[in-house]
């Protein structure tokens, strides 16, 4: 039984089959693909892995398993989803998983193909494990598949607290011994037991501040944006990779091909050294017309189109970057008060406050090389309808800054 020493929780005991799958070339791929992508841009040390987090997410699942009384099969089968949810991330993680999304209709935590044949298949074979009961587990699917994806997975447990360990800063700490101690199945529902309405807060909080520090911190969006725009113009029936070869890529082979490929080598000399795009634009939720938020993926583009036209800017020039609407999974929570299941969002007077909060983070994002941001914003203006005097607003409000530590 192998241990691994651990840097967020220092010694994991890995056995059955989870040590086995442990060497396969899908968990091994993992280690060439960075948990956050792109961060590593505005926090240095932030360059851990896909296959840390998974031996993570199965070390916190056997203990959930250990404390809610599941045993034998059951939790072999846990045990393995837990340790493959991540075999179907694109390179960069989420970073670029949208690019898959668009070309193949699957997201990250489809992964029933990729559990036949080869390796993992021949393994959980061999310990009476059915790969598509694995995959169904990773999705979510069950009442233990919510142990790996639902409102209280052990894969947000671990991610919080791995990258705030990484990223060096203090807003993802949570109480992850007690959160797994304190979980139980009420009819069916994967709840925390009585008396942890602060223990739900505390994950729920935790998510809400590591977001506009860490995971859409400006720079990040701007690189995870002009990171995207590349894969874009490489992946499809007439780029030069194939959907397909381009979910099986690790971080390293796509900056490679983005490199190789004219179109693209561009953005991946920028990437590469840090010569980021800037914001032309940085709109506030109140100033952006409802239409242009739910603009899908070919509505996008031609407004950027329109965009650098108007600004009379190459095409490529113009990056237009517009997040979904803001989302709260973690408000539906199930805990139980005075003996009854409630959601968190009926007990908690926190998660109205940090709704309140998500809108006034949002923001829109209009990317352009230096030297073009003045007449890209102009340009943006016109065409989507913006009143960029949000921006002066921005810094009086002291959120948007010109001179942000290490930012663009």
């Amino acid at each position: 039984m192998p241990t691994i020493k651990d840097s967020v929780h220092d010694h994991i005991s890995v056995e059955g089959v989870a040590a086995e799958l442990l060497d396969t070339p899908p968990v091994q791929r993992l280690r060439a693909i960075k948990q956050l992508g792109t961060a590593e841009l505005v926090y240095p040390s932030a360059n851990h892995t896909r296959f840390e987090h998974s031996l993570g997410v199965y070390h916190l699942a056997t203990e959930a398993l250990d404390h809610l009384g599941i045993e034998g099969r059951q939790a072999e089968r846990v045990g393995a989803a837990a340790l493959l949810h991540d075999v179907g991330h694109t390179p960069f993680s989420h970073n670029t998983e949208q690019v898959l999304e668009r070309h193949t209709g699957k997201e990250h935590d489809d992964v029933h193909d990729l559990l036949e044949g080869g390796e993992v298949e021949r393994v959980l074979i061999k310990h009476d494990l059915e790969p598509a009961k694995v995959a169904d587990l990773i999705a979510g699917e069950g009442e233990l598949g919510q142990l790996v994806s639902g409102e209280l997975d052990v894969d947000r447990m671990d991610y919080l607290v791995r990258d705030a360990h990484h990223t060096g800063v203090p807003y993802g700490t949570i109480d992850h011994g007690r959160l797994v101690r304190e979980l139980r199945f009420v009819v069916g529902e994967l709840v925390l037991g009585e008396g942890n309405v602060q223990t739900a807060e505390s994950l729920l909080l935790a998510r809400a501040l590591m977001n506009p520090t860490v995971y859409s911190h400006h720079v990040a969006r701007i690189s995870k944006a002009m990171l995207r725009r590349a894969t874009d113009a490489l992946v499809g029936p007439d780029g030069a990779v194939a959907p397909t070869e381009f979910r099986r890529m690790d971080d390293h082979d796509l900056l490679v091909a983005l490199r190789t490929h004219e179109p693209t080598s561009e953005y991946a000399r920028r990437l590469t050294e840090r010569d980021l795009f800037k914001r032309a634009v940085w709109a506030e939720w109140p100033d952006v017309p409802e239409e242009l938020i739910d603009a899908d993926h070919d509505a996008v583009l031609e407004f950027e189109r329109d965009i650098a036209a108007a600004a009379d800017v190459a095409p490529d020039e113009v990056i237009l970057d517009i997040p979904g609407r803001p989302a709260m999974a973690e408000s539906t929570t199930q805990v139980v008060v005075n003996g009854e299941v409630r959601r968190l969002g009926s007990q908690s007077t926190l998660v109205g406050a940090l709704r309140k909060a998500q809108h006034e983070q949002w923001r829109l994002g209009v990317y352009a090389p230096e030297g073009a941001t003045d007449a890209v914003g102009g340009a943006a203006e016109t065409v989507l309808g913006l009143d960029l005097d949000a921006l002066v607003v921005d810094v009086r409000k002291g959120i948007h800054q010109t001179l942000d530590e290490y930012g663009a």
